[in-house]
């Protein structure tokens, strides 16, 4: 069986997805093929939008990541228009908090960088940052220990992966998306260029443009395209607690040192996650890593000692060696494109990601564009 379409998007989390729908929302002929592989990234991460208090201090990424958290907010209001199902997304503000001396001695440099950063990207927006007693950090988030520092940035948000790759699917398909549950087992490379690819079993789509957004699997192609994609797994296990509480309003916790906890509207709190490298295409829980995630839990909020554990998920992020996506064209390889490598901010960056690779292959932005995160740079 043979099939033809435009564009080919290889991979379905909210990567592929946002490629996918920004393809076909501009007339794009799109056919998104996804295998559903349990340990997807999407389907585990916490959904952290809060660039401005963020600890990384890579410039680029900084950078790139401030301008994906923007257009979530151009974002949002289309989906809402295009389908008619719920997006995930919402301003929940995020709590930072040192809880001993140590995280404490950070405290000012932290507050230092985002002052810079209000400075130099506007975010988090000036007087949205206030610093709190632990009085105040525990009215915000009843669970928690007391602090030695904590204060508040009003603009952070956050996104639930699962719902907002759904959001995009669907509003897609009123764009005339099609979608495949299928293995893309091969690139039809022919004289220096993709027209296709073949799936298990033997179909072949041919297409014009075809887009790697693989996640964790993507290198799996370097192969056929002559090009290390070096992206790795790295595991990360987090736990989604149900509590005995109205959760609605609750704000992000981001300690100093640890993991995060987001709670969601339905009395339930997600916390971890892990950063395991060299763990390989293992999507499960380890005792091991279970063990962190409740031990930081009860270090930082010892109310939620009687919460109980609703699932614990497991992702395989897609990490590149500098911690930087992996966008746009392959050398030496026509009408191919990567859309991969975000690590543990695919869901921060993943949309905005997409629509950039989306405009690339439609020839709307210049390469140079993308340059900063070409694969070439390795």
């Amino acid at each position: 069986m043979t099939d033809r379409h435009e564009a080919v998007v290889v991979g379905g989390g909210i990567v592929g997805s946002s490629v996918a729908y920004h393809l076909a929302r501009e007339g794009v002929e799109t056919l998104l093929v996804d295998r559903t592989d349990d340990g997807r990234a999407t389907d585990a991460g916490a959904g952290i939008l809060s660039p401005g208090t963020t600890s990384r201090d890579n410039e680029p990424w900084v950078k790139f990541a401030v301008e994906a958290v923007a257009y979530y907010d151009e974002l949002v209001p289309v989906l809402e228009r295009e389908q008619d199902g719920p997006h995930g997304y919402a301003k929940r503000g995020v709590l930072s908090v040192a809880m001993d001396d140590e995280e404490a001695n950070v405290c000012d440099e932290t507050l230092e960088r985002v002052r810079k950063r209000q400075e130099r990207f506007g975010t988090p927006e000036p007087g949205t940052v206030e610093e709190l007693d632990a009085d105040e950090a525990q009215a915000k988030f009843p669970p928690l220990a007391e602090t030695e520092r904590a204060f508040f940035s009003a603009d952070a948000a956050r996104v639930n992966g699962r719902t907002f790759e759904g959001a995009l699917r669907r509003a897609g398909r009123t764009h005339g998306l099609s979608e495949r549950e299928a293995s893309v087992e091969t690139l039809l490379v022919d004289d220096g260029g993709v027209e296709g690819v073949e799936l298990a079993g033997g179909d072949q789509i041919e297409a014009e443009s075809v887009i790697i957004a693989g996640g964790a699997w993507s290198q799996s192609f370097g192969s056929q395209l002559g090009v290390e994609i070096p992206v790795e797994p790295q595991r990360g296990q987090i736990v989604h607690l149900d509590v005995d509480a109205d959760t609605d309003g609750w704000p992000i916790v981001s300690p100093f040192r640890g993991h995060y906890m987001v709670p969601w509207d339905d009395g339930r709190v997600a916390a971890g996650a892990t950063r395991e490298t060299g763990s390989g295409y293992a999507p499960h829980t380890t005792i091991e890593g279970l063990t962190e995630v409740f031990e930081q839990v009860l270090r930082v909020a010892p109310g939620l000692a009687d919460a109980t554990l609703r699932t614990a998920r497991v992702g395989l992020r897609p990490l590149s060696p500098d911690g930087l996506p992996v966008l746009g064209s392959v050398p030496d390889v026509s009408d191919v494109y990567l859309c991969t490598g975000h690590g543990p901010t695919g869901l921060q960056l993943g949309p905005y990601s997409g629509k950039l690779v989306a405009d690339a292959v439609r020839g709307e932005i210049p390469e140079t564009d993308l340059e900063p995160f070409a694969v070439s740079r390795f």
